[in-house]
């Protein structure tokens, strides 16, 4: 009979045996961890919904910062992004005409498209071969376009990771919540690229809705029919018409400069450019190779006044060199701000400064006309013009210092400046003109009578008003500049496009406009590109004809 002590001892070693086995074969019991408290539990599930948040927040951020990015489309700088927006769609920005919206899907993110600018290289090789790749090129686009909106799509997903984990790493420091963030958003992004492939449609480009300046075209390029009649004939036109880019810059480039003598001012003048795109290339070329110290704008830059054709301006700054402007009957209060806004323009409204050693003097039209519908030849309108001409004659025959140059934008508020100032620049007209105004007569003084004594006459003197300062011995020339936009889109009305017309005027060392040098850019179907220059003869005979003889230069005319 065995003792207790012997049966402990041979239960122990039982127990040895088995638990050698078992650690043998790889199984261990694990300690039974008591149940997690409530308020444990409550922790863990808000500390995974405050990781979600933040890594929803760091998405949304990552997207914005990286959502964007640029393709060329033909030879258009395109620019693509992705919004976040609660009704998806597609937008098509044209500055400064406006937009087109598209219901392209129905997905939480908004699809902008934006056309920035067209380049000048590109578009020159367009024209390389003659402009035979045209219509290769309007295939390739619809590639470009996919290929830039399936970039955009990968670079905004990982922007959109990306700033999800590094939000979620920087707030909790753990490498557990910064995966599970990277989870939650590949998730997120994979169900809205879902809803937005599923809610395509196709069909929306056929129905746009206009935004901006564009839903005006039908008013401002005319019946819709006669356009849609003769698009077949400006489709045709469209190769000329770049083709012409190519030959502008050529004959620019190879434009003969006068030069009368090194201490010449050299001032551009340029007028009614009514929102034309095209015309800012055309002033900056100008504006380059002729060296010009001053531009000057007599209104009518833009079409309509509207808050957006207030990013047409912006190009003024990239002259980099003064700009002077006054309104035309086009510009609104909101167009003139704009223009102020740039860091090289002044804004005239009967005002007087002075740029580059010459003093200019200006006032911007009364008038506020876009509609083309408006009567502008009605007496009130005519006499609103005329007095703002006197108004600013009135400015200029009080000030302190002669003024060498007015601007005024219709020329009808020119006849009041006769015998104030030498010069007056103007446009409105849409066509080139020169001419010479009369200053009118003075007014005859009534002689003293002999009853009242010299010393009566002269105190009597002494306390009259003070007398303008003397006028010019000539009569004051009006330069009335076509439109360097071509009139705008108004332009494609009439059977013969109006050309692009700017003007070089050349000031001597004593502020007298000796020459000038008119510049005429065909229009659409157009393909020459003139050069005219005039000497300014003197002109002091108060009998001569209105209309001044202007000696043209040699080689007075160039085209391609």
């Amino acid at each position: 009979m065995t003792s207790p002590f012997h049966r402990r001892a041979a239960l122990a070693a039982r127990r040895v045996q088995r638990r050698a086995i078992l650690m043998a074969a790889g199984r261990r019991r694990r300690p039974i961890r008591p149940a997690a408290p409530p308020l444990a539990r409550l922790r863990r599930v808000l500390r995974g919904a405050l990781v979600g948040v933040v890594a929803m927040i760091g998405m949304l951020i990552g997207v914005t910062l990286g959502g964007t990015t640029t393709q060329d489309i033909g030879p258009f700088r395109a620019q693509l992004s992705l919004l976040p927006a609660w009704h998806g769609d597609t937008s098509v920005e044209i500055p400064p005409l406006g937009s087109l919206e598209l219901d392209s899907h129905d997905g939480p993110v908004h699809l902008r498209i934006r056309l920035d600018s067209l380049d000048e290289a590109r578009a020159r090789a367009v024209v390389a071969d003659g402009g035979g790749n045209l219509e290769q090129i309007s295939h390739d686009a619809v590639d470009q376009l996919d290929l830039g909106v399936r970039r955009l799509a990968l670079q905004t997903a990982g922007s959109g990771i990306l700033g999800a984990m590094v939000l979620v790493g920087l707030a909790f420091r753990a490498r557990r919540e910064t995966a599970i963030a990277g989870v939650l958003v590949v998730a997120a992004l994979a169900s809205t690229g879902g809803a937005t492939v599923f809610t395509f449609k196709p069909a929306a480009i056929q129905e746009p809705t206009y935004r901006g300046l564009l839903v005006n075209a039908p008013a401002i390029i005319g019946d819709a029919r006669k356009i849609s009649d003769r698009y077949e004939e400006y489709r045709a036109q469209l190769q000329k018409l770049v083709l012409n880019v190519s030959k502008l810059y050529g004959t620019i480039s190879a434009l003969p400069v006068y030069e009368p003598n090194t201490s010449a001012t050299k001032v551009l003048h340029i007028s009614d450019m009514h929102l034309n795109p095209a015309a800012w290339g055309v002033i900056r070329s100008v504006a380059d190779q002729f060296a010009v110290d001053v531009i000057v704008d007599t209104g009518d830059i833009n079409d309509w006044g509207s808050e957006p054709e207030a990013s047409y301006v912006n190009e003024i700054s990239r002259l980099r060199i003064p700009y002077l402007y006054i309104r035309g009957n086009h510009d609104s209060t909101v167009t003139a701000a704009a223009v102020a806004r740039q860091p090289n323009a002044i804004v005239l409204d009967n005002s007087i400064t002075t740029v580059k050693g010459l003093t200019f003097a200006g006032i911007g039209d009364p008038r506020f006309t876009p509609d083309k519908s408006t009567d502008t030849t009605n007496n009130q309108q005519h006499d609103q013009v005329i007095t703002s001409g006197e108004l600013l004659a009135e400015k200029i025959r009080s000030g302190d210092k002669p003024v060498d140059v007015a601007l005024v934008h219709d020329p009808v508020a020119a006849q009041p400046l006769a015998g104030a100032c030498p010069l007056v620049l103007a446009g409105h007209k849409h066509q080139r003109s020169i001419t010479r105004l009369d200053a009118p007569a003075p007014m005859a003084v009534a002689a003293p009578s002999p009853s009242v004594s010299a010393s009566a006459s002269a105190s009597a003197s002494a306390s009259a008003s003070p007398q303008p300062p003397k006028q010019p011995t000539e009569r004051t020339l009006l330069m009335v500049e076509g439109s360097t936009g071509g009139a705008g889109l108004r332009g494609l009305e009439s059977e013969k496009p109006l050309p692009l017309a700017l003007s070089i005027l050349y000031f001597d060392e004593n502020h007298r406009l000796s020459a000038y040098d008119d510049i005429q850019v065909g229009g659409t179907g157009l393909t020459e590109v003139a050069l005219q220059r005039h000497i300014v003869p003197e002109d002091t005979k108060p009998g001569a004809t209105p209309t001044p003889t202007l000696t043209p230069s040699p080689s007075p005319f160039l085209s391609r």
